[in-house]
């Protein structure tokens, strides 16, 4: 059953998105690629819980990764994920103004990864 199958990814997506954490990773992200010394900076939490994040939305195909030496920089895979969550918001009742002043907007720090050492 083709259909079952769809409904199964869709309900898998929307549970990914379901973690406010897992939000504000992704808008962290929206402004461009960065590994986890650069989000454990900007988001104030462990690597470990970090990085337990950051698979769940690579698993699920939200993120990519690109490998530098033992470094791994994320970026999200299609910028259609945040027209999901916008609409969200709009079903929510949110304004898109209220849903992009209550993300992060941070310059990334710099640490010791070839991006900035570079």
């Amino acid at each position: 059953m083709k259909n079952k199958n769809f409904e199964k990814r869709i309900a898998a997506i929307h549970k990914v998105l379901s973690s406010p954490f897992r939000i504000r990773l992704l808008y962290t992200l929206r402004e461009g690629e960065a590994c986890v010394c650069h989000l454990e900076s900007i988001m104030k939490k462990r690597q470990a819980y970090i990085s337990q994040q950051l698979m769940v939305l690579r698993d699920a195909g939200i993120l990519l990764t690109r490998r530098e030496g033992k470094f791994i920089f994320y970026r999200v895979a299609s910028e259609d994920v945040f027209q999901l969550v916008e609409s969200a918001a709009k079903v929510g009742g949110l304004q898109r103004e209220d849903l992009h002043q209550s993300m992060i907007k941070s310059q990334l720090p710099e640490c010791v990864c070839p991006k900035c050492a570079s």
